[in-house]
């Protein structure tokens, strides 16, 4: 049986770790932009209620993925491919959220099906299909750094060209369409972006986690703020931490990167989940404090007037 202390050891150990740090520093950049574009990406998820779709495209980028590795191709322009048709089905066939569902519902094990199909025929090192599930820390080699870091230049534009008009889609689709905001060609491209977005995120988190990244630190930003302005950059915060400190706790570790990134954005989001409830409670009894206040003023008023 494997001792505790063994056990710990293989979670954490930092022996040699400055020589370590030295293998991942391009994770650590490529981290770093994709808690940009991820913190950015997911407040909109929030707004429009898509984890589900985050999800779903994740499968067919784990698919594209595993294909590129087994025919021997670029595994980042097959991840992105799998991300981009799945975005582009959603997008297309559901535009209400009960049809998207569904359609999300079919492509889920479609996806994840061909993926598990193009892994067991691959015949070459086991750690790369594992990669593609949970994640790989020393696995963005310098090519794939700046395809990855153009890739998240190309989606933090996009984001910046259509977020006002999206924002006004997301709050009030039927006001924004009244007002001349074309609705449904900013959903579509949004799922693109998307789409390239977890593209990107699986490369260093895996397909089966990416909801960490996307959905998690903007779900904890949303229950300390509802500001337009410190929503996403709480989330960017929120999103960059939880990768950037995944990647530094599991360099000295024989696990994963994954459950690291994903316990320290669980994490997060439970503290600013506590503060939010703190401050609503505050916010009640402010509120209680003034009803009754006004009620004893009105009390007061009338007794004079009697």
């Amino acid at each position: 049986m494997t001792s505790a202390g063994s056990l710990w050891q293989q979670i954490f150990t930092f022996e040699d770790y400055g020589a370590l740090l030295e293998l991942v520093h391009n994770s650590l950049i490529v981290g770093a932009a994709l808690g940009l574009v991820g913190g950015l990406a997911g407040v909109f998820v929030i707004m429009r209620d898509l984890p589900f779709a985050v999800h779903g495209i994740s499968e067919l980028s784990f698919a594209g993925a595993s294909a590129a590795l087994l025919f021997g191709m670029n595994v980042v322009a097959g991840s992105v491919i799998g991300s981009l048709v799945a975005a582009s089905v959603i997008g297309v066939l559901g535009a209400k959220a009960r049809h998207r569902n569904s359609v999300i519902g079919i492509l889920m094990p479609f996806g994840l099906g061909l993926g598990v199909l193009f892994l067991a025929l691959y015949k070459g090192r086991a750690a790369n299909k594992f990669g593609l599930l949970t994640g790989q820390i020393v696995a963005v080699d310098t090519p794939q750094t700046t395809i990855l870091l153009s890739m998240s230049a190309l989606v933090l534009v996009a984001l910046l060209v259509m977020w006002r008009p999206l924002m006004f889609a997301s709050i009030d689709p039927e006001v924004a369409g009244t007002r001349g905001v074309p609705v449904r060609g900013l959903s579509l491209a949004f799922m693109l972006v998307l789409g390239l977005t977890i593209a990107l995120s699986v490369q260093v988190v895996g397909a089966l986690l990416v909801l960490t990244l996307v959905v998690t630190p903007a779900a904890a930003a949303a229950r300390v703020t509802a500001s337009p302005v410190m929503l996403p950059v709480l989330s960017v915060v929120l999103a960059v931490v939880s990768m950037e400190g995944g990647i530094l706790l599991a360099l000295g570790s024989s696990v994963p990167i994954s459950p690291y990134v994903t316990t320290l954005s669980f994490t997060l989001y439970g503290i600013c989940a506590a503060i939010g409830a703190v401050r609503r409670r505050n916010w009640g009894r402010k509120a209680a404090g003034a009803d009754a206040g006004r009620a004893e003023v009105t009390q007061h008023a009338g007794a004079a007037t009697a």
